[in-house]
């Protein structure tokens, strides 16, 4: 709920990519609260009525378009099509439940232009985790930049996930809690959106005993693929209350590191270098933490000249070019899924 963000690339849906503009747009802090209530209501947001606050969201969504191709003079009839991830208030696959708010019907009709959404909805509906969705993207990426391998992509938005890339050989899984737990706190008790540079938990004491109590968690041991809910983690935060505002954000921090961490149990061989995307990368106590703890390069992907704050819009255009020509968007090995699974509701445009 942090924000829009809005990447615009000319590909051909496989390793042909070039990219282009980006922006990004915001929800009122009217939406931006409701969605906060909804999504803390677990069973509501699993089986409640959204059409009111979909709609909400997918004119959000439309009115930072709009304001996008706007401000970069992009002529509307030069887009092909726009792929809209929505907001996700509920992922439980485990019970064929994946909810992200997007009405792609109402989009394609506002803007004249082609929409994909509900990217997630044929791979849990056919098995798979229906998550993470960026892997094939990444994978792409890769092997545009000719890094070397094995290769392990983070990114630490709500929940972290990993994708491993090691020649044909691509896995994908989240790891655990990233910002989710940590912003929350923060939030509820200094009343700031995030831990800004982890500067809080860079003054406070880790409680390795609560650290270790989370580890023994099923979920770590758990081969992959696998994939979590923002909240899964959430009563764990009862642990963390009793705790001083800097030792409960370095202990929740220590929560994100150590879970990464357990990721590597589940590898092939391990990564020869990691590559850190979104909003955690920025989190210096986190970054510095991980570095210690891999003893491997620990590097934000601008390092090979990707734009960490916008992979996963630009993924999900690419993926909206991969629905249209019916390509996979998943495999066995990145969300479980029994087969290469394609998606994604296209919504055609009534252009004259």
């Amino acid at each position: 709920m942090d924000g829009i963000d809005i990447a615009m690339l000319e590909t051909d849906g496989d390793y042909v990519i070039t990219h282009h503009a980006t922006g990004s747009g915001s929800y009122s802090d009217n939406l931006r609260q409701q969605l906060g209530t909804l999504i803390s209501n677990t069973e509501y947001a699993a089986n409640g009525d959204v059409a009111d606050i979909t709609a909400a969201v997918t004119d959000s969504h439309c009115d930072s378009v709009e304001a996008f191709l706007n401000h970069h003079a992009i002529d509307r009839k030069s887009v092909n099509v726009i792929g809209f991830h929505g907001q996700t208030i509920f992922h439980a696959p485990e019970r064929g439940i994946t909810r992200q708010l997007f009405d792609g019907g109402r989009a394609s009709a506002r803007l004249g232009i082609d929409t994909v959404c509900q990217f997630r909805l044929a791979d849990v509906a056919a098995g798979g985790q229906g998550a993470p969705l960026t892997p094939l993207y990444h994978q792409a990426l890769v092997h545009a930049a000719r890094l070397e391998l094995p290769v392990m992509i983070l990114n630490l938005g709500g929940v972290a996930n990993v994708t491993y890339i090691d020649h044909d050989t691509i896995m994908a899984f989240d790891t655990g809690p990233a910002s989710a737990l940590l912003d929350d706190f923060v939030r509820e008790r200094i009343g700031l959106p995030f831990d800004k540079d982890g500067q809080l938990a860079q003054s406070g004491h880790i409680h390795h005993t609560v650290v270790d109590d989370f580890l023994s968690s099923d979920y770590f041991k758990r081969s992959p693929p696998k994939s979590l809910d923002r909240n899964a983690f959430h009563a764990w935060m009862n642990f963390v209350s009793p705790l001083s505002n800097a030792d409960g954000a370095a202990t929740l921090a220590s929560f994100t590191i150590e879970s990464i961490l357990a990721s590597i149990q589940h590898l092939p061989r391990p990564p020869k270098k990691w590559l850190v995307g979104g909003g955690g990368r920025h989190n210096v106590f986190l970054m510095n933490r991980l570095k210690r703890r891999l003893g491997v390069a620990v590097q934000p992907v601008e390092s090979v000249g990707w734009n960490g704050d916008m992979l996963e819009a630009e993924c999900f255009a690419w993926l909206a070019v991969r629905s249209l020509k019916g390509l996979p968007l998943s495999v066995p090995s990145t969300t479980g899924v029994p087969y290469p699974m394609t998606g994604g509701e296209i919504s055609r445009a009534s252009r004259n």
